[in-house]
């Protein structure tokens, strides 16, 4: 029924609660897994150039630095959960995505034609989710495609 899964991860362990699922549904028919990572780049101003007394300046190429490094541990995660993933018979590619992690995730399961977005929340309530957003409301408020939505509070 699923050809193509979106599994959006941030590299923490709640993140990692919608694996089992994920793992379920390749199980009744294989299809094609994409693991996601959305770099949401750093801050960056001219007014943030000017740093407090004995701060280092921010610079566009200290800000791309910081950019390549973000992206370059992400490259390994996605490498590590690819490989777990390849130990249990289950092929996956992975990409990384820059920008705000709602607008990617819902980009690239319109690119790649997916089926399903499956992903886990926070499970955030009253002002957590006010301040902070949630990522999997965004998503399904800007998505038409399926979502498996997984509630992981016990992990940061």
């Amino acid at each position: 029924m699923y050809r193509t899964i979106v599994v959006p991860l941030d590299a923490s362990e709640r993140a990692e609660k919608i694996l089992p699922h994920v793992e379920s549904l390749c199980g009744i028919k294989m299809g094609r897994v994409i693991l996601l990572h959305v770099v949401e780049p750093p801050t960056f101003s001219p007014s943030a150039a000017v740093p407090p007394s004995g701060a280092p300046a921010v610079t566009p190429q200290t800000y791309m630095d910081q950019l390549d490094t973000l992206r370059a541990e992400a490259e390994g995660y996605l490498s590590t959960v690819q490989s777990i993933l390849k130990t249990k018979g289950i092929t996956a590619d992975t990409r990384i995505e820059t920008g705000p992690a709602a607008e990617r995730i819902v980009h690239v399961a319109e690119e790649t034609d997916a089926d399903l977005i499956a992903l886990a929340s926070h499970g955030r309530t009253g002002l957590s989710r006010v301040f902070f957003g949630s990522v999997a409301a965004a998503v399904l408020h800007r998505s038409e495609k399926p979502l498996l939505l997984i509630r992981s509070r016990d992990s940061q």
